[in-house]
């Protein structure tokens, strides 16, 4: 092997391509990758918290592992020696599970690791620690009672979204290219938009859950990256074999849909552009204004784009009976001293939750196949539908909506990301822009059920076209 010739704090922003490339020709190691990533980490974290735990020790030990095995030219997968970090609502073998929630004790063996985790180790990544989640999951921006705030890696006043935060926090600010984050209403997306990196929740059952979600099958997991391609990289990772802890995963295939999709590019498309889902959704003029630019440089491309709505009203009655539901379900067993410590918010939408009679939650299941019908019969004429991700940019972090918009619930402010739970469809996020105070904005490409590479494709085309990219973010610690 030759001498590394990278500078090992360049390596904190290089991407998991590149890392991979860079082990390939000697040009850098595993160990100075981790240790640049760590060192990322630990300046950031007294800033922006993104972290529950930092596993230095441990990352370490890994990437000395992986060192030797590209001293041999035998990489053991396809993320050998790339450094990944996992929300802290996915286990991780070795490491305690707390969920954000004072509730949930430390001790214990933490011996197994959730499938997607798993499929990760099995290629050779490198776990740097885990991030940090709103408790259980259960909102769109990222604090909890035990853990505190999570705060913008472009502005620290302001929220990074949620409920994946802490990941998106960790990828955007250079703690790690990868992280694996989970989304039952929008918590890949929403955080990934406010944060400036792409985020992706696939169709449901692609990636494989274990311990399933209280929320059902609502919740996907999904990776978060500084861009497409190592976002697909990473998805076929993490789908790539079975695993019988769930149930419901989906057929593994043998090959890619996804990275053989990403020379594509967009030419005869069908793409339909609803920039406010038929006026139901207030959007801010900057946030339209960059989206439809992404729009407009996809037409550009060669994609037939046409300004039209999919035609559903809101389902956010549908989409709180089953979330509420899910909620209390969580909290079930818990006594007075355990619902006391609760995040007052959750401990309000799981009192709820538990009032819902069998028949409330079966009308929502309802209303839910009734909208993945529309959205079925939707999509047999448009490849694609595109959105802005949120309808605004980032606000005050400690705060589960804006603060003066006369909002009651996250979900007020995130219209353009649940509906596509209900549905279990294909959707990602893209930076596409920000606004005049720096802060990131998204647009979303959702596709059928099943056509994950026709997201991916489209959001690399982006990529490569200049309209997307990883923002810039202040050098915290540095």
């Amino acid at each position: 092997m030759t001498e590394p010739t990278a500078e090992p704090t360049a390596l904190a922003s290089f991407t998991a391509r590149q890392l991979l490339a860079a082990y390939e020709k000697g040009e850098a190691s595993p160990v100075e990758a981790a240790r640049a990533v760590l060192e990322r980490a630990e300046a950031i974290q007294p800033t922006l918290n993104a972290f529950v735990r930092i596993d230095g020790e441990a990352a370490l030990a890994q990437a000395r592992e992986s060192a030797e095995r590209w001293r041999r030219r035998e990489p053991r997968g396809l993320l050998d020696g790339v450094p990944v970090t996992v929300k802290d609502l996915l286990l991780q073998a070795g490491t305690p599970t707390l969920r954000g929630s004072q509730s949930i004790s430390a001790e214990g063996a933490w011996d197994e690791d959730a499938p997607a985790v798993a499929r990760l180790r099995e290629h050779g990544a490198v776990f740097i620690g885990k991030t940090t989640t709103p408790e259980f999951g259960w909102k769109g921006v990222t604090d909890s009672p035990r853990h505190g705030i999570t705060r913008n890696p472009h502005d620290p006043a302001k929220t990074a979204g949620g409920s994946s935060g802490g990941s998106a926090v960790a990828v955007a600010a250079g703690a790690g290219p990868l992280s694996i984050g989970t989304d039952g209403g929008g918590s890949v997306r929403i955080p990934a938009s406010f944060c400036g990196i792409f985020g992706m929740k696939p169709t449901y059952g692609r990636i494989p859950l274990y311990p399933s979600s209280p929320f059902g099958t609502l919740a996907h997991a999904g990776p978060m990256a500084r861009d497409a391609a190592d976002a697909a990289l990473m998805l076929d990772v993490m789908s790539g074999e079975t695993d019988w802890r769930d149930w419901s995963q989906l057929p593994v295939t043998d090959d890619s849909e996804t990275r053989t999709r990403l020379g594509d590019g967009v030419r005869g498309l069908r793409i339909a552009y609803s920039p406010t889902l038929g006026g139901q959704v207030k959007v801010a003029p900057e946030v339209a204004a960059a989206v439809r630019g992404a729009v407009e440089k996809l037409a550009e491309l060669g994609a037939f784009v046409e300004e039209l709505d999919p035609d559903f009203a809101d389902p956010y009655e549908a989409f709180h009976t089953l979330w509420f539901s899910g909620a209390a379900r969580v909290v079930q067993h818990f006594g007075r001293e355990q619902r006391e410590s609760l995040d007052p918010g959750l401990r309000e939408i799981c009192g709820i939750g538990a009032r819902y009679s069998a028949l409330d939650y079966l009308a929502a299941v309802d209303a839910r196949m009734e909208l993945g019908r529309r959205m079925g019969r939707f999509h047999a004429t448009y490849d694609l539908l595109v959105t802005p991700t949120l309808p605004i940019t980032a606000f005050e972090a400690g705060s589960e909506v804006p603060r003066g918009a006369g909002l009651r619930r996250w979900t007020g402010w995130t219209p353009f990301t649940y509906p596509f739970n209900l549905t279990q469809q294909a959707a990602a996020t893209v930076p596409c822009g920000v606004d005049a105070g720096g802060l990131p904005i998204g647009v979303q490409l959702i596709a059928a059920r099943h056509r994950d590479g026709v997201v991916l494709g489209a959001a690399d085309t982006l990529y490569g076209a200049g309209v997307a990219g990883s923002v810039p973010v202040a050098r915290y610690g540095a």
